[in-house]
């Protein structure tokens, strides 16, 4: 037995390549991160030295987690009433299990703390990509992971806030057209809005819109940001119902804030749809059970794993992924939302 190295190592590759051990560990493991170039080129040298190629795809099946990270920061009050996440988990984790994936759920406190699980993830390798919700301007969460390529992450928002990655979004821009011309038609004039916070990319989109659109019929908008809470609801719309000029028809950005609009309007002997009007951005039992049943934009999230979940299992495997677009909104005219009375 000679005494010389019995082993190739990474260093090794990576100095006969010419490239840096990242891009040798992208290449030996399938990820993304090299150019089809470098990952030829690195296989060939892998090969040539000893470092056979069906031995990196062994280790690659071993190194998979067959889990899927989640990071949520809300508060528990929230979750607990909040029906979309629940239906869209649901949806994702139905799709998982064929391949026997899991769906990992972290809660954080704060944004700090979510980035903390997130770089802890990708340091120890815990997962095999990411799903990143309520993305804000700037988020820190999207500069992370495009440092870091090798743990692919789909970000639900609009592209423009995404710096690159992956997108699955809702077409917010044609939903709030769709809600404007609804209630301009019915004879609206003055509209308001209980939208959720300022920070996060959608509601910016949405904000931008809903301005535009209004100013284009010429009719007066308000609006106000919350957190989605039922509390917050509640709070909004007691404002907007203490204005001088109380609009005739408001829009809530969920439907548990729609739901709390609907008993404060009660509590106020303000009749719906009367004398207001009320739309919840998000359609949910809760709007179907609701007296009166709630005019409500409509979105698919049921269906979304067999969306969601294809994309997620490409990136995993380093295809180029292009951005999708939920399935278009409907909305579903019920009884919440009448022409306005004559005064």
């Amino acid at each position: 037995m000679g005494s010389g190295k019995s082993k190739v190592t990474i260093t090794d590759v990576a100095k006969a390549a010419g490239v840096s051990n990242s891009a040798v560990s992208y290449a030996l493991n399938g990820k993304p991160g090299v150019s089809e170039k470098t990952r030829k080129k690195v296989l060939e040298v892998a090969d040539a030295m000893g470092w056979k190629p069906n031995s990196a795809a062994k280790a690659l099946s071993v190194a998979r987690t067959h889990t899927i990270g989640v990071v949520l920061n809300a508060s528990s009050t929230l979750l607990g009433v909040e029906p979309y996440f629940m239906e869209l988990f649901a949806s994702v984790g139905v799709e998982l299990e064929k391949e026997d994936y899991s769906l990992l759920l972290r809660f954080a406190c704060d944004d700090d703390e979510a980035l903390r699980v997130h770089r802890n993830w990708i340091a120890a390798g815990s997962v095999d990509a990411v799903m990143i919700f309520n993305v804000e301007i700037g988020d820190r969460r999207v500069e992370l992971y495009r440092q870091h390529p090798e743990v692919p992450a789909l970000v639900f928002s609009d592209s423009s806030v995404s710096g690159g990655l992956t997108t699955i979004s809702s077409n917010d821009a044609d939903g709030t057209r769709e809600i404007v011309k609804y209630l301009h038609d019915l004879g609206h004039t003055h509209i308001a809005r209980v939208a959720g916070p300022e920070r996060f990319g959608h509601t910016y989109l949405r904000d931008r819109v809903f301005s535009e659109e209004t100013a284009k019929y010429q009719m007066r908008y308000d609006c106000l940001h919350a957190d989605y809470s039922p509390q917050e609801g509640r709070d909004c719309t007691e404002r907007l119902l203490t204005l001088s000029q109380m609009p005739t028809a408001i829009v809530y950005d969920n439907d548990v804030m729609t739901v709390e609009g609907l008993h404060v309007a009660a509590a106020r002997g303000i009749s719906v749809p009367d004398d207001l009007s009320l739309i919840s951005w998000d359609d949910s039992y809760l709007c179907t059970v609701a007296e009166p049943k709630l005019t409500a934009l409509a979105r698919h999230t049921p269906s979304l794993g067999k969306l969601v979940v294809p994309m997620l299992y490409a990136l995993i495997e380093g295809k180029s992924v292009a951005n999708k677009f939920e399935p278009g909104y409907r909305l579903i005219a019920r009884d919440s939302t009448a022409a306005p009375s004559a005064e």
